[in-house]
């Protein structure tokens, strides 16, 4: 038996388990992939969101707290635990030394990462390289880590936790952290959430795994089937526009496309959906897998010129490339006539203005629906590109819900000795939308918060087997 078992192996996972260990308990982590896919969608990322008042290391400037909970206020439309977020926002200031002792090393914004220099501090060597140093630290520390080893089923007494299954083995521990993540590679999942759609489609069908094939929900369905109270829509989810060849599962980062903001998007009916300038593409790109879910065949086309290029990070594989707009819609097999009267009616509505991706500039469209409200350009100047768009889901938002102190709830009162972290609670923070890094931060905030709380139940637990 040991103090704390932590079910997961991804940042929050790992957050906990060294939280854990710091404080005295004796910990065993355990990882449903094997050693190479350990990680979860962690290996995937490359920042952290953070909250700073004034210019410190990585970051410049400064990115108070009541900015950080406006930007996350707006990408969720309101639907988020302000008093969780809230201490998301300040744990997101005070956690780097910290991730410092356990080998995670930083860098400056990357030139192509837009706006992310004053809000969100890079990993050196990306979240691949954050989750191993995170890994090494708990094996020097004495963390017992055992990979290959799903959990589906817990046991418990009431609300407290008394053992994990993996297979028929059966685990014993004083306290156990949940973070195991969503339900994003369980494809029968997906549909079921998404059902069908107006024209017969199941859109979840068409729908790219951007983070880990092994994060298959099935502890997260044990936990609801077993009265544990839940929060967030199963509908929603960390959801990107990623080129349309990326692979079924964990294409992670490489698989983005970021010209978005400065081109227009349209549809396979040549049609434009939604205003691609509404805002810096950190705070807007999550929007853009679920309008693309909301497709004809789910699928879309980025379209720019050789105006852009330049003014974002260039993705992993060539678009199609072509000298004329005719010759691309021909190339992008979209319908000519349709395509050219899309792309001609919004050249025509461009207004003159003073180009500046790096603000919201007042080039912008008059008289078109949807308007482009910020980088609208017209599209005229050869070579110009295509880029096929499909909906990458991230992670899932549908989990458990809890409090500041991590705990699982059932029927509204919290567990003594149960405790989640990262995905499968971050629907609390995350009711929908997305930032660029509040991910990382929520894991990282509450993956410590988790491996504190379980380490002291741990102790209690011992205190009164003794008494």
């Amino acid at each position: 038996m040991v103090d704390v078992l932590v079910i997961g192996g991804g940042n929050a996972a790992l957050c906990a388990a060294l939280m854990a260990r710091e404080a005295g308990a004796s910990v065993l982590l355990v990882e449903a992939s094997p050693r190479e896919w350990r990680g979860g969608n962690s290996q995937h990322t490359r920042n952290l969101r953070c909250m700073h008042d004034g210019p410190a290391d990585v970051l410049v400037g400064e990115y108070p707290e009541e900015e950080f909970w406006q930007d996350l206020l707006k990408v969720t439309g309101g639907r988020t635990n302000e008093a969780l977020a809230r201490l998301v926002i300040r744990a997101s200031s005070t956690c780097r030394p910290w991730m410092r002792r356990h080998g995670v090393r930083f860098q400056p914004s990357l030139s192509g990462a837009l706006h992310t220099a004053r809000t969100n501090a890079f990993f050196m060597g990306g979240g691949k390289a954050l989750v191993n140093a995170y890994y090494r630290s708990a094996e020097r520390l004495g963390v017992k880590i055992r990979y290959e080893s799903p959990v589906e089923q817990l046991e418990f007494d009431g609300r407290r936790f008394i053992a994990a299954y993996v297979g028929a083995e059966r685990i014993t521990a004083g306290s156990c952290v949940l973070a195991a993540g969503g339900f994003e590679s369980n494809r029968e999942w997906l549909r079921a959430a998404w059902g069908q759609n107006e024209r017969g489609e199941y859109p979840a069908d068409n729908f790219l795994i951007r983070g880990s094939r092994f994060n298959n929900g099935a502890l997260l369905r044990f936990m609801l089937d077993a009265g544990a109270d839940r929060i967030g829509d199963p509908m929603q989810a960390h959801m990107v526009a990623i080129d349309a060849r990326a692979p079924l599962y964990d294409g992670g980062i490489c698989t983005r496309i970021d010209c978005v903001s400065l081109g227009v998007v349209v549809n396979r009916e040549a049609a434009r959906f939604y205003d691609e300038g509404e805002d810096f593409w950190p705070k807007r790109y999550a929007i853009w897998g679920r309008l693309v879910a909301q497709q004809p065949g789910q699928i879309a086309w980025s379209i720019i010129d050789a105006k852009a290029v330049g003014h974002f990070m260039p993705p992993v594989f060539p678009g199609a490339r072509a000298n004329s707009l005719l010759e691309l819609a021909r190339e992008l097999k979209l319908d000519d006539a349709r395509f050219m009267q899309t792309l001609d009616t919004y050249n025509a509505a461009c207004r003159p203005g003073t180009f500046d991706h790096t603000q919201l500039d007042d080039c912008r469209t008059e008289g078109l629906a949807p308007a482009k409200t910020h980088w609208a350009r017209p599209i005229d100047t050869a070579p110009f590109f295509g880029y096929a768009l499909r909906p990458g889901i991230t992670f899932t938002y549908l989990g458990l819900k809890t409090d500041q102190t991590a705990a699982v709830h059932f029927g509204g009162a919290p567990s003594p000795n149960l405790f989640v972290a990262g995905e499968m609670m971050a629907g609390n923070v995350l009711g929908e939308g997305y930032t660029a890094g509040v991910g990382m931060s929520i894991g990282t905030a509450f993956g410590r918060i988790a491996g504190s709380n379980a380490a002291a139940a741990a102790r209690k637990e011992r205190v009164d087997a003794a008494a």
